[in-house]
This record gives structure tokens, C-alpha cells and sequence, in this order.
């Protein structure tokens, strides 16, 4: 019984924050490349942030890079996702996503084999 469950999506105006969360069960988050994705109606899906298994390591994507925060919650076996200043442009179905070993391109979705279910995040007035 693996499972990644995300929670914390929304409604939420432009320059608002959500906090989106990852919690694994069946499996220790801390030994896995973490990663969230995103996807809009009608584009394809798109590498968010990532945080490395060995060093901690983060990676955002350029449009997220110093407005969103990724971070490791061990106690929680759970990967957070701070996003603020938000845009309506950073409305989509949010997922994160988990691989095990090195990962060189951790911002692509092809790297990682387990996925939760996603949760929406909307950004309108």
C-alpha cells in the first residue's frame, strides 16, 4: 500500500499563498527525489519544484523561482509546497511525484513512477 496524497489546494485571488502538501504512506519520503508538477486545461504538464534525495538540493522552475518555497517535513513523511504571489497563470491540478536513486532531470515527468491524485489550485478574482 503506496500512496502519495496531496492536500491544500484552493481558491485563492491573485498575490495570495497557498501551502500545498505531500504525505507519503508505505514508504519514507526521505529517501526519494520529491517533485511537483502542474497542468492547465489544455497544455501539457509541467515541472514545478524538486528537492533532491541525497542533498537536499532544490530546483524551481523559472516562472515559480522566488515566489515559491519547497521543503521536507520528516516527522510528517510529508514534502511542502509554499506558494506565494500567486498568479493566475499558476492555476492548474497540482501533483506530486516520487523516484527513488539519482535523478538527473528531476523537473521531468518521465523520472518519477509514483503519483498522487493531484489537487486543484485556482487563482482568480
Amino acid at each position: 500500500q503506496l500512496q502519495l496524497v496531496e492536500s491544500g489546494g484552493g481558491l485563492v485571488q491573485p498575490g495570495g499563498s497557498l501551502s500545498l502538501s505531500c504525505t507519503a504512506s508505505g514508504f519514507t519520503l526521505d529517501w526519494y527525489t520529491i517533485a511537483w508538477f502542474r497542468q492547465a486545461p489544455g497544455k501539457d504538464r509541467e515541472g514545478v519544484s524538486c528537492i533532491s534525495n541525497i542533498d537536499g538540493t532544490v530546483r524551481y522552475a523559472h516562472s515559480v523561482e522566488g515566489r515559491f518555497v519547497i521543503s521536507r517535513h520528516n516527522a510528517e513523511n510529508t514534502v511542502r509546497l509554499q506558494m506565494n504571489s500567486l498568479k493566475p497563470e499558476d492555476t492548474g491540478v497540482y501533483y506530486c511525484a516520487a523516484a527513488s536513486g539519482i535523478v538527473r532531470t528531476c523537473l521531468s515527468p518521465s523520472a518519477y513512477n509514483r503519483w498522487g491524485q493531484g489537487t486543484q489550485v485556482t487563482v482568480s478574482s
